[in-house]
């Protein structure tokens, strides 16, 4: 597999994760609700990305930080073929009755991939609409996880569709002032510049041409990983990996 990095510039979110931090101070389990649609969810032979984030997130605060006894809880609230009017309509129960410290919320492939299902000015409306009924809960952080980039969201005219989107969802979380992690210029980064194949980057004998591969969402879930404790005022060592 390709060394890859986790260019600061992509992956640092913009604003500290102030609820977070305060959960990680207080007393139970400190919860996070991933949302989404299947690469949230995940495959049968690919581990989604929450899991993993929950390790990884668990592993930080057993083994480098002297407060042993923090809990971190991923919940994954992840349905494949959704995207964000199906997706808002879940928030009630799906995340505000779980009380998170922190939101994911990976949105906005599906209009592009099942662009005959979704009109893509409802589901920019609903990602509007969503970061605004998140801000409402003050107790709660929010991350904005834009699509994969992969084969499939460039087929065609998908590609064209794919950056209109991921510029929308830009758009959308830099007027609601709410963090987004660029899976989509982070993944282009080891295609482009870091030389990850398609191949690589793809879950084997998905016919989609859509999952990641279980190496591609373990980094991503790795990058996250590293952009949450930096946002929460963690200092670390280099993220690159291989």
């Amino acid at each position: 597999m390709p060394t890859i990095e986790f260019p600061t510039a992509i992956v640092d979110l913009q604003y500290p994760l102030e609820n977070f931090r305060k959960a990680l101070s207080g007393k139970g389990p400190v919860r996070i609700v991933a949302m989404g649609s299947s690469s949230t969810a995940g495959l049968g032979n690919v581990v989604a990305y929450p899991p993993r984030l929950e390790l990884y997130l668990r592993k930080h605060y057993k083994d480098d930080d002297p407060r042993r006894d923090i809990r971190i809880e991923v919940l994954n609230r992840g349905k494949g073929g959704e995207d964000a009017p199906q997706e808002v309509a879940r928030f009630d129960g799906d995340i505000f009755a779980d009380n998170p410290s922190l939101v994911l919320w990976q949105v906005g492939t599906n209009v592009v991939f099942r662009k005959e299902q979704f009109d893509f000015d409802e589901v920019v409306e609903k990602i509007v609409e969503g970061l605004e009924l998140l801000r409402g809960h003050p107790t709660m952080d929010i991350i904005l996880i834009d699509p994969q980039y992969v084969t499939a969201m460039l087929f065609d005219d998908n590609a064209e569709l794919s950056e209109k989107m991921v510029s929308a969802i830009r758009s959308a979380a830099q007027s609601a002032k709410v963090n987004l992690f660029q899976r989509w210029a982070l993944m282009r980064h080891w295609h482009v510049y870091d030389n990850a194949s398609f191949e690589q980057l793809l879950a084997p004998d998905d016919e989609l041409k859509l999952h990641q591969s279980d190496w591609s969402t373990m980094q991503v879930a790795r990058a996250l990983r590293s952009a949450i404790l930096k946002a929460t005022g963690v200092t670390q060592r280099c993220p690159c990996l291989i």
